[in-house]
Parts: structure tokens; sequence; C-alpha cells
């Protein structure tokens, strides 16, 4: 007799599209946080495993600071339009003229700590009760102490303390009124294990992923894609470099790296080859103090 065997590949999707259903099962208003990103277009194909030929149970949500890189906003305009599913998008510029917020100045000035701000916002104009996101524990160390289910309490605050044992697959998403849940389904994944499951399904991506010819500026010792949102220092000097980006956030605060991955198996032996981590490697915004991360989702950041 045969057996039945996955490949750890296999696994993990299968892993990814029990969490999804499960979230669909617990939960009376879920969405999917999509930001065009690499890690939120791998959560789209899996949903697309998990409910397809049916509609998503849930929309698809961006938080759009204004500070994004334009071809992954194009990505997320055109995927949104092929699939037939419907997109909430709600800026941060909007929640700052609403509640009187104080926008960041600086040299490390970044709309990304409002974005809690506004996605707050959203989960209470539409009744979310879950958050599907596509946080990794091999991220950043306040990611790794997250659990899959990640319980927020009415204020939309994540506290460490208050995590749920999750054994067996197991996955506990009772809450109480005003609470909600943040749901991630490729926690166990790799930044590498994401390449092989877009390399292994043909997954198309926004073209910043990919070496491409750019001016940057260089601070310290970073290169930042030069835009209209960086304030230049007048001792900061501009270069035109071959670079890709390992993650997209904010151009404010994501950096790109040096490369000559042209295509998928050159972005995947690069990887292998890479001694830290995307965002170690290319996130101002986690440098900032040793906790800026965790300090993030405390007060309510995905």
């Amino acid at each position: 007799m045969n057996k039945y065997y996955l490949d750890y590949l296999e696994q993990l999707e299968a892993e990814a599209i029990h969490i999804m259903r499960e979230v669909a099962g617990q939960f009376q208003k879920p969405a999917l946080l999509f930001s065009g990103g690499k890690d939120s277009i791998t959560l789209v194909r899996l949903a697309e495993k998990a409910f397809r030929p049916g509609k998503f149970p849930f929309p698809l949500v961006h938080i759009d600071t204004g500070h994004n890189f334009p071809e992954a906003i194009r990505y997320r305009d055109e995927l949104a339009e092929r699939l037939g599913e419907k997109l909430i998008v709600r800026h941060v510029e909007d929640t700052i003229k609403k509640q009187n917020l104080s926008e960041p100045t600086g040299r490390y000035a970044s709309r990304n700590g409002l974005q809690t701000y506004t996605l707050l916002e959203t989960i209470e104009e539409f009744g979310f009760d879950a958050c599907i996101g596509g946080a990794r524990r091999d991220e950043e160390k306040a990611r790794a102490k997250e659990r899959i289910f990640s319980v927020r309490d009415e204020f939309g605050q994540w506290d460490p303390k208050r995590q749920r044992p999750e054994l067996w697959n197991i996955y506990n998403g009772r809450i109480t009124l005003g609470e909600n849940v943040r749901a991630f389904p490729i926690s166990n994944w790799t930044e590498l294990d994401v390449w092989n499951y877009i390399k292994r399904e043909g997954i198309e991506l926004p073209n910043i992923y990919f070496t491409h010819e750019r001016e940057c500026l260089v601070r310290d010792g970073k290169l930042m894609a030069t835009s209209d949102f960086i304030h230049r220092d007048p001792e900061e000097e501009v270069v035109t470099r071959n670079v890709r980006f390992r993650t997209v956030g904010d151009m404010t605060c994501t950096a790109a790296v040096e490369s000559i991955a042209y295509d998928i198996d050159s972005v995947i032996a690069e990887i292998v080859d890479s001694k830290i981590s995307e965002r170690g490697a290319t996130r101002i915004d986690d440098k900032l103090s040793e906790t800026a991360m965790e300090d993030r989702k405390k007060g309510g950041y995905f």
C-alpha cells in the first residue's frame, strides 16, 4: 500500500490552509491584510486553495500610508481586480487629519507607526473580529513570541503574557466583546520557504523583488530608494546601484540590497547564502530601539 507523503512545502501549505479555514469557521467578520508584498501575495494564493471555486469569506484590506512603493500598489490593485475579490483601502493620511495626529518629522520620519491608528479605525468601522496577516516568526524576535491566533484586547493591544497554548494544531479563537484576533497562517514559514513556494506555484511578483537599476540615498550604510517622502541631509550621497528589495514596507523605512538576482532561482540562491534576516538587513524602523517591533505590537500594530 502506498504511503501518503507530503514534502515540507506541502506540509506548510496544508497547515496554512487549515488555519485559514479555522479563521473562516470561528469568526463572523474576518479580513485579510494585503499590501502587495510577497508574504501577503502568498496568503492570497493560499486563500485561493482554501476556498475556491467559491469567493473568499473575507475582504482584502490594505492600510495605505501614502508612502508605499508604487510598484506594490499597482500590483495590489491589479491582483484584486483579476481575482474579483473585494479590496478595502484606508489611508493613514485621512486618520492624521481626523484624529489630528502629529506626523513624525526629521531624518527617520515615517508613517509606519501611524498605521496602527488607521488599522484600529478600520477594524472598528467594519466590525472585523479577526485579521489575517503575513507575519512570520523568523522575521524578528517579537514575532517569534506570538502565537498563530494572537488575541488583542478592546484597544487592539497585544500582551505577550496572554498568549494561549496551541497544542496539536488546535486554535482557540474565543474572544469577548471588543476583542479581536490577528491570525498568522504562515507563521512557521521562513523567507526561503516563501520564495520556494512562490517558485513552485509560479506566482508573479512586483518587479522590485528582482534586481533593477535604481537611484538610492546612502543612509547609515543602507541604500534607500530616493523619493519625495525622504528628507535628505546635505552630506548624504545619492548613487545609482543594481538593487532589489527583500521586503516591501514604506519607502521611508525600507532599504534595498545590492544584488545580481534577476530571476527567482538567483533570489533563492542569494537567500541561502545570506547571514542576516530580511528585516535585519533592510528595515530602518526596527533599528530605532531594541524593542521597536514589540512596542508597536503592544500598541496595536499587526
